[in-house]
């Protein structure tokens, strides 16, 4: 669960306040401009996460050290996190990590940004016709094209001329794959957070958020080689609830896997009794279930307990 309740807390590099309808038109807009390639992609709404009074905390546990990159590379031009309202990232597979890139939508204008990259001796590259800013060398994901003044992209620069393309409509999107556009309905995107990982980067995923907690060393492409997709929905209010789904290739896949997460469950509980003594388990209200080829996972944590968990938390991207 790290790399994404990241991505769970990732986003909270956003803010602004967007509405019902604006929401709903970024991500028709970003699900039609992200490349064909991308095996996840998670939006974000930070409206609700910015109100929390454990903003602060919460944003330096989980937002991960590329975008921590990107946030501060975005200061040379002129953008500042309040600048920014929504955020759709993607992720394909790259050399030695996984590419990540997207979309964001905000407050932009494009000519103070020109001025202020000039003040900054940041020089424009041509990104398919569009002027970019590569800020910081030899780090991915700090390559920014302002598409118009409510919408910018962001990629490492051969991944955002994809971005770019497929932006104009010059390259396929995933809403060509219908795994995307079947899962899309199934997800509660009133939810601030919420995504969509297919094939190999569940294991990606659900590995980056747990592969730290003391003790749990498995091999996550062999224990999600049989699962097709996941789903996930994060709520951050008062508590942070994770509602995880995944989508197995066949009902003895998904009672096999269910054994697995069962286990891996008693290990957490273990393992947090040993890191945490005195402190409220939150692994024992952890529900698995399974039905059918799908095992639904639900866990809740206080804020307390979040800060406390080393296996949920300080992602990797």
């Amino acid at each position: 669960m790290k790399r994404t309740l990241m991505s769970i807390l990732a986003v909270m590099l956003i803010a602004g306040t967007p509405r019902i309808g604006a929401a709903q038109d970024f991500v028709s807009a970003a699900m039609s401009g992200i490349p064909s390639t991308t095996l996840r992609v998670e939006y974000s709404s930070p409206e609700k996460l910015r109100k929390l009074g454990n903003y602060q905390s919460l944003r330096g546990k989980f937002l991960g050290p590329r975008l921590q990159q990107l946030e501060g590379a975005l200061q040379q031009i002129g953008i500042s996190e309040n600048d920014i309202n929504e955020l759709m990232i993607g992720w394909k597979p790259g050399d030695k990590e996984m590419d990540l890139y997207g979309y964001a939508s905000g407050n932009f204008d494009k000519l103070k940004v020109a001025d202020r990259a000039a003040a900054n001796n940041v020089t424009p590259t041509d990104i398919s016709g569009q002027p970019g800013y590569c800020l910081t060398a030899g780090l991915a994901g700090t390559c920014i094209v302002i598409l118009s003044n409510s919408l910018g992209a962001f990629g490492p620069l051969s991944s955002l001329i994809t971005v770019v393309d497929t932006h104009n409509g010059q390259a396929p999107s995933i809403n060509s794959d219908a795994r995307y556009t079947s899962l899309l309905g199934d997800i509660d995107k009133d939810a601030p957070i919420w995504g969509i990982a297919l094939g190999g980067a569940v294991a990606d995923w659900f590995g980056g958020w747990l592969s730290t907690q003391n003790s749990i060393k498995l091999d996550w492409g062999q224990v999600f080689q049989k699962v097709d997709s996941l789903t996930y929905a994060i709520d951050a209010q008062d508590k942070v609830n994770l509602d995880l789904k995944l989508n197995c290739d066949t009902p003895e896949d998904a009672d096999s896997l269910h054994h697995v997460l069962d286990g891996l469950k008693m290990a957490q509980q273990l393992s947090w009794e040993a890191q945490n003594p005195g402190h409220p388990n939150p692994y024992t209200s952890m529900n698995v279930d399974v039905r059918e080829r799908q095992i639904g996972l639900k866990i809740t944590m206080e804020y307390s307990e979040l800060t406390l968990a080393s296996g949920v938390g300080a992602p990797q991207n």
